[in-house]
């Protein structure tokens, strides 16, 4: 045979042999077992055919758009193995009544395969739960008798009927209200990072309140206001909703208060006397986080409430539904002001300063360098391996901080907390 037609031969063999493939993983029944208290594992039994190049574990919560994917020691050998992975939240630990999702990915040979979804709901299993259902609120309690469960069911489902009618929104699925006795359990099932002055927290990426209403303080006057409060949080999530932007915190706060309480004695006060000492939080320094000071946490409520009601009576309550309804558009800040009001953000506060006859407030922050005298400085044009190190330093510590400002900020921005302390 001719060297040419042998090597043709040889080449087609190679090309005819078929490529041999393990099969893919054979997956069994998945669990996804734990509670807010305890540790979380997720096990998926798996028979498998060849070592894979990768195992992922897929983590869905809530309403998240995408799972989060964390990569797990791939065994080096084939056979029946037992994964498992401790589901850990990076923001900590989960809520009760977070759902979870997880599937498991396996790689092998650039080939990767699914496995089954299992799926749980956080649960806090320290109390034998009561519950009571009107046509959106689901009631939990574990201590009171059943006229206690009933009557929170009654403001609870008062306060989301009339906020989705104002909105102009329709709530059709359920809201879980859970209400703990015991103030330590209570901050126990919110976390460590649970400021000591919130007696009510509205979470609307899983549609649940928490509050802490001892049996005996259901009548007081201040769970007619925190419960509607908190749930107005819940409608307004809804009414705002879009991938793209969130409102203003103090627009969020400021409207449930307005709701719940409507400007009273003692915010007015508390605003008019920041206003004369030229404290006065400027509304750009209300748009996330509120600030940890006992103080300026009161007073940032205080003022939010006070532009909502400025916005009312300067606009009319149409233009204020109009502005937040149009959110779930994915507008700017700005472009949802102006198509509602026809000034942006920035003269809305300059307007709302000038009605509280507001001295400036001291800007904090980075503040413009100092001017020096011509020739004074002379630049330095060479930059030695010491200075790029630190400039490369710097801007790395830049990414990191913008980094932990930007998670902190999706982590509260919809996150409602409030005091049920009675307000002054």
């Amino acid at each position: 045979m001719r060297p040419v037609v042998a090597m043709i031969v040889l080449l087609w063999a190679m090309v005819a042999v078929p490529t041999v493939r393990a099969a893919s993983p054979n997956f069994g029944t998945p669990t996804l077992e734990g509670s807010f208290d305890t540790d979380l594992v997720a096990v998926q039994p798996v028979t498998i055919d060849a070592a894979p190049d990768r195992v992922e574990v897929l983590l869905t919560t809530a309403d998240s758009v995408a799972p989060l994917v964390s990569e797990v020691p791939a065994p080096s050998r084939p056979g029946f193995r037992r994964l498992e992975y401790t589901v850990v939240s990076a923001a900590g630990p989960f809520l009760p009544n977070t759902p979870i999702r997880v599937r498991w990915r396996i790689t092998t040979d650039g080939v990767a395969t699914l496995g089954p979804e299992v799926r749980t709901v956080i649960e806090d299993t320290r109390f034998d739960w009561q519950t009571v259902s009107g046509d959106i609120v689901r009631v939990h309690w574990y201590e009171g008798d059943r006229a206690f469960g009933e009557r929170a069911l009654q403001i609870g489902e008062r306060a989301v009927k009339e906020t989705a009618a104002l909105l102009g929104v329709t709530e059709d699925e359920p809201v879980d209200f859970f209400i703990y006795a015991d103030q330590d359990k209570f901050y126990d099932a919110l976390g460590p990072g649970t400021r000591e002055n919130v007696g009510g927290q509205a979470n609307a990426d899983i549609r649940t309140m928490f509050a802490h209403i001892p049996p005996s303080s259901i009548d007081d006057a201040w769970v007619e206001n925190v419960v509607p409060h908190e749930l107005v949080h819940l409608v307004f999530d809804t009414a705002v909703r879009n991938p793209y932007h969130f409102p203003p915190r103090w627009l969020n706060e400021g409207l449930a208060v307005y709701l719940s309480v409507g400007y009273g004695a003692g915010d007015r006060s508390s605003v008019e006397g920041a206003a004369r000492d030229g404290d006065l939080i400027p509304l750009d320094g209300l748009v996330g986080q509120f600030p940890t000071s006992a103080d300026r946490f009161g007073l940032a409520y205080s003022e939010s409430v006070s532009a909502v009601d400025f916005f009312v009576r300067t606009h009319g309550r149409d233009a204020l539904i109009q502005l937040i309804r149009s959110y779930a558009d994915g507008r700017t800040d700005d472009e949802a002001f102006t198509a509602a009001i026809g000034v942006d953000v920035g003269a809305f506060n300059d307007a709302w300063m000038a009605d509280l006859g507001a001295v400036a407030p001291k800007r904090y922050g980075p503040q413009p360098a100092p001017v020096g005298e011509p020739g004074s400085i002379r630049p330095s044009t060479e930059t030695g391996p010491g200075t790029r190190t630190w400039v490369l330093v710097a801007i790395l510590a830049g990414i990191v901080v913008a980094s932990m400002l930007l998670f902190v900020r999706e982590r509260g921005r919809r996150t409602s907390r409030h005091s049920i302390v009675p307000r002054p």
